[in-house]
């Protein structure tokens, strides 16, 4: 068996396996704890292998995030650069409705600018500027961020190949011109049962929240791929994610940009003190 060979059927098989964790919303031991030599490439192979099958059974790409562009989610998962996943329809909810965490296993929410593209971004050798001017507006958006590997016991590699450990998004109503202004320097908030639990500075967003774009649309030229107009693109957020299970409501603000407010009904697969639910 050629190394090759080796590698695609490592690919299909960690592929297979997180799709079923999703499914079955059974978390997983990390895929580099079984394969140590597991490549950056590979995960998103294994990425790239389950939006691929997503996308035949007839769910739409509408955009991509970012994840671990700033440190304190850096720290948070003992990683040193960022990482991308795509965005699909079925991801977004609707922010009139109640955010359910039936579906989930152990869901973390962010806050963060979501920009959406008003004209193509194709790289190389974009800067921030550019992200600027091809992007129709911004507004205030919730990432609930979740984990198929056990207990977010994550290696880059890990969160890659689980599209950047992405589940649901949430964007906020209020559409803001993003040349209207300071995008780098935006306080952020985080609140759950209206008590305060995180806040930071969109400037801990690689410096302005525009660069990781800037990044993204770069990183994925080399494979001839833009991003599109009309794309939603998250650039990842200032502040640690909080696990969602045991609240009942969230509010996230960013400075300019609004406030999104959140009812929240059900049970993940995870338990508020990190264990499996009886019975589910």
């Amino acid at each position: 068996m050629t190394h090759s060979k080796e590698r695609r059927d490592v690919v299909t098989l960690l592929a297979g396996r997180l799709a079923e964790s999703e499914k079955q919303r059974r978390p997983i031991p990390p895929l580099t704890e079984e394969y140590p030599d597991l490549s950056l490439e590979s995960a998103y192979r294994i990425q790239q292998l389950n939006i691929e099958q997503r996308l035949a059974r007839g769910e739409q790409l509408i955009g991509h995030k970012i994840g671990l562009t700033g440190k304190p989610m850096q720290e948070k998962f003992g990683v040193s650069e960022p990482d991308y996943g795509h965005l699909l329809d079925t991801m977004q909810l609707d922010v009139t409705r109640p955010l359910d965490l039936t579906s989930l296993i152990d869901p973390q929410i962010e806050v963060e600018p979501a920009f959406i593209l008003g004209q193509k971004l194709q790289g190389p050798g974009l800067e921030v500027e550019d992200v600027i001017a091809a992007t129709e507006y911004v507004v205030a958006c919730y990432e609930i961020i979740d984990s198929r590997i056990i207990n977010w016991q994550i290696k880059l590699q890990d969160t890659v190949a689980d599209n950047g450990s992405s589940a649901r998004f949430v964007l906020g109503t209020e559409k803001v011109d993003p040349s209207s202004l300071a995008l780098d320097d935006l306080e952020t908030r985080l609140e759950f049962d209206g008590q305060l639990v995180e806040s930071g500075n969109t400037r801990a967003i690689l410096g302005h929240p525009a660069r990781g774009i800037a990044w993204l649309a770069n990183r994925i030229a080399e494979y001839g791929v833009a991003l599109e107009a009309g794309h939603v693109v998250l650039p990842g957020t200032c502040i640690r994610s909080s696990r969602l299970a045991g609240h009942r409501s969230v509010r996230g603000s960013i400075a300019g940009l609004g406030s999104v407010e959140l009812a929240i009904i059900g049970q993940p697969f995870i338990s508020p003190e990190g264990q499996q639910i009886q019975g589910d």
